[in-house]
């Protein structure tokens, strides 16, 4: 995807990171059981940028960020130099080694399919020791979603970026919901660069992720954050390795 390809180093001005505290702030709490204690350690699969690990990694003794895109983690290595940074699939990547907690934020929205977020589910849980813990956390269930529209932008050193978003689901008896973004990039004295980038994202039932939780092995629940987001919280039973 251009957004998170072409367009990565422009990605700290279209989602400022000190954007991202609130949210930290409201997600930290839940894990409180697995970061109060020692040495623990977090995963975050679909990392991106690093806006959520620069809050997020305060609480553990070490973080490890996983992005499909190089540019992202680039950005990210900017802001998270003492984060271990590594290429990754959520779907099919395998480390060889567990952690405390694992966390997905929207991300996630680009499993489309029931087989990928499985496959998204089954990686989180292959990657938490026993006792540990799963956060996900994605923009809409499909009991929830409105279409909907968004804007912001931020400038920096010689650049600035403007951006509308718009979100629709055209066909609601399927598990996907579309969304554009048009950005506008201007850089010095450069005529401004417009770019549209079409995505598809997935939409499900939230009885279908409680019950996917269960069939990978979570013991699952949910809670409502406040910007009235379904927050995902799977435990992964102590006497399964």
């Amino acid at each position: 995807m251009k957004f998170y390809n072409d367009l990565a180093s422009w990605w700290h001005l279209i989602s400022d990171p000190a954007d991202y505290a609130e949210e930290v702030a409201f997600f930290l709490p839940l894990l409180a059981e697995v970061t109060a204690r020692p040495a623990p350690t977090l995963l975050e699969l679909g990392s991106g940028g690093g806006n959520n690990a620069l809050h997020m990694k305060t609480a553990f003794a070490s973080t490890t960020l996983v992005d499909l895109s190089a540019g992202m983690l680039t950005a990210s290595r900017q802001l998270n130099p003492d984060c271990e940074h590594l290429e990754g699939d959520m779907r099919t990547v395998r480390l060889g080694r567990t952690f405390d907690a694992v966390f997905i934020h929207d991300a996630i929205d680009y499993m489309t399919t029931l087989d990928d977020l499985r496959a998204a589910l089954t990686t989180a849980y292959l990657h938490c020791i026993p006792g540990g813990m799963v956060l996900l956390v994605p923009d809409d269930v499909q009991e929830t979603f409105e279409p909907d529209t968004d804007h912001g932008g931020h400038d920096g050193e010689g650049r600035s970026v403007r951006y509308l978003e718009w979100s629709d689901d055209p066909d609601p008896t399927d598990t996907t919901c579309i969304v554009d973004y048009v950005f506008i990039l201007r850089e010095g004295d450069q005529a401004p660069l417009v770019e549209h980038e079409r995505h598809i994202v997935g939409l499900f039932p939230r009885d279908q992720w409680l019950s996917l939780l269960r069939e990978v092995g979570f013991q699952p629940e949910y809670v409502i954050d406040p910007f009235e987001r379904h927050v995902f919280i799977g435990r992964k039973p102590t006497d399964q390795g």
